[in-house]
């Protein structure tokens, strides 16, 4: 009895497995067949219009002064006085006096100059008088024909009109020079450094100071080939400049938490391109950059990083999509009737980080997908949030 026993377990064991999975597979069936029911993706679209599109051309740069320059003496001596605005970051006006050396010297120069100066008057007097006399001595005594040079005195003359004129050039740059202890220049603007103050002494072509013009700043903005062929950009040629008219560059910087914007105009190009980047630089312009604004914007400071959009050419009757809406170089999808995937390739006329400007490809009024699907293909089918599934893609079981 005990090996019939042994002998039936190994096939009882086997039933009851089979039966176990008998049920396992009956109670999980329903749960595959509710599996197997279709899942559309969800996507968002944009009804697609014809539209203008201004483009602008992405740039960046650091704000340089239009006029730079050293601040030099031209005469030597002791800095007596300084003008409270000669420090860094003050304004100055064209020809106000930004420093002022020790004049003493210069003074006495002058008076000296002067006094060398009526003395070769006087010697240049007598000789004119002397020179008319030789003359009216020669016609008294009777001479015929013309009298010499010797005769009448007129290198002696010459002399004394050459001895004048070096006296008053000695008076002109003593005056220059004592001018010269008042230090200015001749334009409105800004010191960006300042070297001495009173009591120091300086030497004829020391440098004082840095300082540049403030009516108006520069921008270098580097730019693609790409780029360029969307703007007009003015030329300088050797037998004149072009007559195209630069377009308008907005400058934007972020001082704190606010974003100002300056407007400018690009008003010429460089004479060279880069030989590292290959690209070419423009120069953005803008005036009057300290002037104070209705919004409190700052300044516009040299060595300051500015973003600029430059406005290029404007595309008329093009389709404006995100750039998210573009797979690849090219690709986007539209849905069918059946809101179903339909592939497209674009005829692209303008694409920067967030937009692309498309010529064709597209129909006005169609939808654009703009959040492709990973697995997308054309055919698949999606549903949009907000729209009802086709009918006969809700009966799919």
């Amino acid at each position: 009895m005990s090996r019939l026993r042994r002998a039936l377990l190994p096939i009882l064991i086997i039933v009851v497995a089979i039966v176990i999975a008998m049920i396992m597979v009956s109670n999980r069936a329903p749960a595959e067949r509710h599996q197997a029911k279709v899942t559309r993706p969800l996507v968002q679209v944009q009804t697609l219009k014809l539209q203008n599109y201004q483009v602008q051309v992405a740039s960046r740069g650091v704000v340089q002064a239009h006029t730079q320059g050293s601040l030099v003496a031209q005469a030597g001596g002791e800095v007596i006085s300084v003008n409270p605005e000669f420090r860094d970051g003050g304004y100055f006006e064209a020809g106000e006096t930004l420093l002022e050396i020790d004049p003493r010297d210069y003074r006495l120069s002058v008076t000296m100059a002067e006094s060398e100066q009526a003395q070769a008057q006087q010697v240049l007097a007598e000789e004119q008088a002397r020179s008319a006399q030789a003359l009216r001595d020669w016609e008294r005594l009777g001479g015929d024909g013309v009298p010499n040079d010797l005769a009448l005195r007129k290198p002696q003359l010459a002399g004394a009109k050459a001895n004048l004129a070096s006296a008053q050039a000695r008076l002109g740059q003593a005056r220059l020079n004592l001018q010269r202890t008042k230090v200015s220049v001749p334009y409105a603007g800004r010191v960006l450094s300042k070297n001495v103050g009173v009591g120091q002494v300086v030497g004829a072509g020391a440098a004082l100071g840095e300082v540049y013009a403030t009516d108006k700043v520069e921008v270098r903005l580097p730019l693609s080939n790409r780029q360029i062929a969307r703007l007009s950009i003015p030329e300088h040629y050797r037998d004149g400049d072009s007559e195209v008219e630069g377009p308008v560059v907005t400058l934007l910087a972020q001082v704190g938490e606010r974003v100002y914007e300056w407007q400018g105009q690009v008003v010429r190009s460089a004479g060279s391109v880069d030989s590292n980047s290959r690209q070419t630089f423009v120069v953005a312009q803008v005036n009057d950059p300290y002037v104070r604004r209705e919004d409190n914007a700052p300044p516009l400071k040299v060595g300051q990083y500015v973003e600029a959009r430059i406005h290029g050419e404007l595309l008329t009757d093009v389709f404006v999509v995100p750039r998210i809406a573009v797979r690849g170089e090219n690709l986007a999808y539209v849905l069918k009737d059946e809101q179903a995937l339909d592939e497209r390739r674009l005829d692209i006329a303008w694409q920067d980080d967030n937009a692309v400007v498309v010529r064709a490809g597209l129909q006005a009024g169609e939808q654009l997908v703009t959040t492709i699907p990973a697995t997308a293909a054309p055919g698949m089918q999606v549903q949009v949030p907000g729209q009802a599934a086709p009918a006969k893609a809700a009966s799919n079981k």
